[in-house]
């Protein structure tokens, strides 16, 4: 799959096969994230990567807009450095990079809460000059996920030349 494809067809996913993720498809994951760029070079990231079903249960309650992260074979928190103005945006770059480098595998996954995501951090033994920013869970998709099958706005209600009210045609 070419990265327009990815970009093009990626759909979140809630629902996941009891199936699990091989170990070098979370390795290249992992990889995708911390291959993305940063301001600077810092890489404000930490990913930290639970399989444990009890551990996956246990987030799925502490990250209330995810409840579907316990059905998942692996959910990766993403810590972000407290102290770096950039973090947010560089962890969220991550963030999609590991997302889209998922989907190429077949392996489904969707955004779940924001910062402050302090019960998850306290419970995953991150340290404090963190944040939690959020929770993917991964995992293969249960049923046919409509892939490009998108509602979203028309480019020219979005998109602008030169000057803000100047339509993209």
């Amino acid at each position: 799959m070419n990265v327009f494809d990815a970009v093009r067809s990626l759909l979140a996913v809630r629902d996941y096969q009891d199936r699990r993720v091989p170990d070098e498809t979370i390795r290249r994951i992992l990889e995708a994230g911390r291959l993305s760029a940063s301001s600077m070079n810092r890489q404000p990231w930490r990913f930290v990567v639970v399989q444990d079903r009890a551990a996956l249960r246990r987030l799925a309650e502490l990250a209330s807009s995810g409840p579907y992260i316990a059905g998942a074979s692996l959910a990766i928190a993403v810590a972000i450095e407290k102290d770096s103005k950039f973090a947010v945006s560089d962890a969220s770059r991550a963030v999609q990079s590991m997302m889209l480098t998922a989907w190429e595998e077949g392996v489904g996954s969707n955004w779940v809460g924001f910062v402050p995501m302090d019960g998850v951090r306290d419970y995953l033994d991150i340290p404090p000059e963190f944040d939690v920013l959020t929770v993917v869970p991964f995992g293969y998709p249960t049923g046919v996920t409509g892939r490009g099958k998108k509602k979203r706005k028309a480019l020219r209600e979005i998109a602008h030349r030169e000057r803000f009210g100047e339509p993209f045609d």
